[in-house]
């Protein structure tokens, strides 16, 4: 474990990984709001890929304790882009090479709501 607050070891795990971090609380779940470099319609699935992998990393290395992760991908302040989910089951599953690169990255895309969508 390393000596940052949890919140600020995942927001620099996440800045690491090319994120920019607008805000992240840590409860029961995660709260992570992040402004995109891709303000296209819809949000960049590698930047989505990015981000979860830095959640993946941390409780690998046992510097997170996997919980559910709730994103909003911002274009610029105030305009959402898109939301996605990275369940707590998925990354200790993921860890413990129960699911695989691409189980994870669908169920993730499958939790992809971009705005607008209902």
């Amino acid at each position: 474990m390393n000596d940052l607050e949890p919140a600020a070891a995942v927001e620099e795990a996440l800045r690491g990984n090319g994120i920019s971090v607008e805000s992240v609380s840590l409860d029961e779940s995660v709260s992570l709001t992040y402004l995109t470099a891709f303000p296209d319609v819809e949000p960049d699935h590698g930047e989505v890929g990015r981000a979860v992998t830095a959640f993946l990393d941390l409780a690998r290395d046992d510097e997170f304790n996997p919980r559910t992760v709730k994103a909003t991908v911002l274009r610029s302040e105030g305009d959402v882009q898109a939301t996605w989910t990275l369940e707590a089951d998925w990354i200790r599953a993921y860890n413990d090479y129960s699911l695989d690169d691409e189980e994870l990255s669908q169920r993730v895309l499958d939790s992809l709501y971009e705005e607008g969508d209902a």
